[in-house]
């Protein structure tokens, strides 16, 4: 569900290079042809059918990694697959689980320029709904999985897999992963491959690679103004549409407040050492004092949603007739809530701002699990920054947090510590449409994951 930043770490100095492009993989094309098969199939949410034609798919592709273990749940109209590769040399450490999942935003053939469901590629992208989100990284692990595989790695703790099929909606495979089916995915802690990730620039420097260590939560909320309404040749005083449209001017133009944690402020202390420009000046006077409005708001506006709780309005109706006062006008209002912050606090904020002719209620089902962010690991992220000098040697590495939602939240909320990690890479100021139209992925980036993959795993499973 979120998006790698084209711009990743904003205003953070390259510190290693790319150098040269790499010789032609000979593997090239069969993993593109995987990813191709793998895009195509329109794991959109409420095509049950489709998600069996993927996980038939990925089951017979694990195979081939020689993973036998595989289970399909059937659930709320979609699937999710949970795999499992056992230790061949237990050494008594606890399961890594390693997370994607399957499903993708749905997309109107009508406004895309090809199909979006058709792969192809274009400029040195691989174009395809959910291309970028999130199935690069899913096949980039299955990839990665049949390599070691192939190269006889050992694992010294059991490898689990767990692939959702609603993570762009209810989450309930994730919830359900973290609750009822907690004996098949339980691990030490969780590699998500649906965060995290680098950016590099044009010419080949490497600009960084994230760990996701911290999310927000996700909530929407319906505000509802009711009426009796009556002739529109007798205007009311009040009226339903007015009284919504105030509420949401309200809460357009409210600020909430700044705020730092573990997550933000270890990304921040690395972006100040690295950065002497303008922005490093404006993130160093944030770690100083974050409770300094004018600051915040200016690394806000430049950085959005990294200081604070955001809420917008997404959706809007209202009114039965074009000569009738309105009985009823709604709208719904999306939250990414800053971590320690809870649900019902905002929602009490966003009541008072709307007044009384205005009622703000929670979203049943729609939020993800309020979270504070997972522990700093020296373990994962020296495993982490060690697997992307594979491809880019002394390339920095930052934990961060994100502004958007993932499975991860469900599992944090469990106990599972998440780390959000990602070998793909995007270039630097050119967008990726995750979401939206042309949704692609950068070739090298995509197949110059699983490399990184591979030796993520070898540190954090291997003997």
């Amino acid at each position: 569900m979120i998006e790698r930043k084209a711009l990743l770490f904003a205003g953070l100095f390259a510190l290693a290079t790319a150098g040269h492009a790499q010789p032609a993989n000979p593997k090239n094309a069969a993993e593109r042809d995987l990813f191709a098969r793998i895009v195509e199939i329109p794991t959109v949410e409420g095509q049950p059918a489709e998600f069996k034609k993927l996980t038939s798919l990925l089951t017979a592709e694990f195979r081939k990694a020689g993973i036998t273990n595989v289970v399909v749940k059937n659930h709320d109209n979609t699937q999710t697959l949970i795999a499992r590769w056992p230790a061949a040399k237990p050494s008594g450490k606890k399961s890594i689980l390693l997370m994607a999942h399957m499903d993708v935003v749905a997309a109107m053939a009508s406004d895309w320029k090809y199909p979006p469901f058709q792969f192809r590629e274009e400029g040195g992208y691989y174009l395809g709904r959910g291309s970028n989100d999130n199935k690069a990284a899913l096949t980039g692990i299955v990839l990665a999985l049949q390599y070691l595989h192939a190269e006889k790695f050992a694992p010294a703790r059991d490898i689990i897999v767990l692939f959702t099929g609603d993570e762009e909606t209810i989450g309930n495979g994730a919830r359900r992963a973290a609750s009822e089916w907690r004996g098949l995915i339980d691990a030490e802690y969780a590699l998500n491959g649906d965060a995290g990730g680098g950016s590099v620039f044009p010419d080949g420097r490497v600009e960084g690679f994230g760990i996701q260590i911290a999310e927000k939560t996700y909530a929407d909320f319906r505000l509802t103004a009711v009426n009796r309404g009556g002739h529109s040749s007798t205007p009311r005083p009040d009226n339903a549409i007015y009284a919504l449209a105030s509420a949401l001017t309200a809460i357009e133009r409210h600020r909430f407040p700044a705020m730092i944690n573990d997550a933000t402020r270890a990304s921040y202390e690395i972006l100040a050492k690295g950065d002497s420009g303008q922005y490093g000046e404006l993130v160093r006077r944030f770690l100083a004092d974050p409770q300094d409005r004018e600051t915040a708001d200016l690394l806000e506006t430049m950085d959005p949603g990294s200081t604070r709780t955001r809420c917008v309005a997404t959706m809007l109706s209202g009114g039965h007739a074009p000569n009738a006062l309105p009985q009823k006008a709604e709208a719904n209002v999306n939250c990414r809530i800053f971590p320690s912050v809870k649900i019902e606090e905002v929602r009490q904020q966003l009541q008072a701002m709307s007044g009384p002719d205005v009622t703000v209620t929670a979203v049943e089902g729609s939020q993800t699990p309020e979270t504070a962010p997972s522990p700093m690991r020296d373990d994962i992220t020296q495993a982490y920054r060690a697997a992307v000098a594979t491809r880019f040697p002394n390339a920095p590495v930052l934990p961060f947090q994100s502004a958007g939602a993932t499975d991860g939240a469900f599992l944090r909320a469990a106990g599972i510590p998440v780390y959000g990690f990602g070998g793909l890479w995007s270039i630097v100021g050119q967008q990726e449409g995750a979401h939206g139209l042309d949704e692609r992925v950068w070739a090298e980036g995509f197949h110059g994951q699983v490399p990184i993959w591979m030796e993520m795993l070898r540190r954090v499973a291997g003997g």
